[in-house]
This record gives structure tokens, sequence and C-alpha cells, in this order.
């Protein structure tokens, strides 16, 4: 049988957070599990599930439980589960360093600062790993970036972020269906990363 997809929403868990600018990574996943016919249950560890196919691969939908800086032990622990291979991985995130709505699709890299990605990074020992990012920053960046990434999105950017999710999942889609490279080719467009991480 093949070893399952998994796929990483990141954000923190607590009704509090719900339509905060760093839970876009759980939205998702979300979004992913309603196309799919699926729901969320409880982990083996930190982290809720929701199991699937997508045509024929067999996928696993997961939302870390432990807030956003100690994720990389909630996707250790399904990788161990899961036994899945690090190139069937993909984690979803928001990132303030693009602009709002624009996604990015790669293989690997940095965690360009993102305390998720960072603390996924540290605890797999390495950043080989493809990572959606999903733009929810501003062109004039406030000084709290803290604050900024937990508050909620501007009644104007509501939409705009609405469209960057379901564009996202279906990114996700044709990397599930088509591979990386060609879903890279479809959906890597727009302004680009505007700090050059």
């Amino acid at each position: 049988m093949d070893t399952p997809f998994l796929i990483v929403g990141l954000g923190n868990p607590g009704r509090g957070y719900n339509d905060s600018r760093h839970n876009t990574g759980f939205e998702v996943v979300s979004l992913l599990a309603e196309r799919w016919g699926l729901g969320f249950v409880g982990g083996k560890g930190d982290y809720l599930v929701a199991k699937g196919r997508f045509g024929k691969v067999p996928v696993v939908l997961a939302k870390p439980t432990t807030f956003m800086n100690q994720s990389g032990l909630a996707v250790q622990g399904l990788i161990s589960f899961y036994k899945i291979e690090i190139s069937r991985l993909l984690v979803v995130v928001d990132d303030v360093n693009l602009p709002v709505g624009i996604i990015r699709l790669r293989q690997e890299g940095s965690g360009g600062g993102h305390k998720g990605l960072d603390n996924i990074i540290y605890q797999l020992g390495l950043d080989d790993f493809a990572r959606l990012r999903v733009g929810v920053g501003a062109k004039d960046m406030p000084e709290d970036l803290t604050g900024y990434v937990l508050g909620p999105f501007s009644k104007e950017e509501i939409p705009v972020m609405k469209e960057a999710i379901a564009t996202a999942a279906d990114a996700v889609e044709a990397l599930l269906g088509q591979g990386i490279d060609e879903a890279m080719n479809r959906f890597n467009s727009g302004e680009g990363n505007l700090y050059g991480t």
C-alpha cells in the first residue's frame, strides 16, 4: 500500500485564534477536508487528523494542536506514526513576506522567520520538504508583527483571502494529481516575495 501524503496546515488551537492571519494553514486543510467529505478527529499525538483519498492517493490532513512555535513536535509525531516519507509531506502556512492573497509553492527552503516552519525544520533536522505559503502581508507592515499575525483580516481582505484559500486548496490538489513541478508552474504567479526571503 502506498505511503499516505501528509498535508499539515499550521495554526494556533483555540476559538480565539479562528479568524487570525496565523491560522490560514488551518483554513486551507479545513477546506480540503470539506471538499473531500472528510472530518477531523483527535490523533495519537498533539494533532487533529482527517484521513481519506484524493483520487488514488491516500491522504492525511492534519492540524497541530500545539501552539505555532511547537508545530514541529506534532509533525514529527505524525511522520513517525504514519511512516511518512519526507517527499510526501506538505506544510501549509501563512506568510507575512507575501502580499495578501498571493501563494507560493516550494519544494524546500528555509523557515523564512516563520516560527512554525522554523520549529518543524529544527525538530526534523532537515528543510527539504514541500511548503505552500499563503500571503497575509501588508505593504506597510506594523512594528507589532505578533499582534498583526494573531489579528483578523480587514473587511476588504476577507474576500481576497477566501479566494486565496480556495486557490491554495486547488494547488494542493494539483500537487497530488500532477506532481509538485506542474503545481508550481500553474500556481506560482503574482507579485512575488516583497522582502526577498
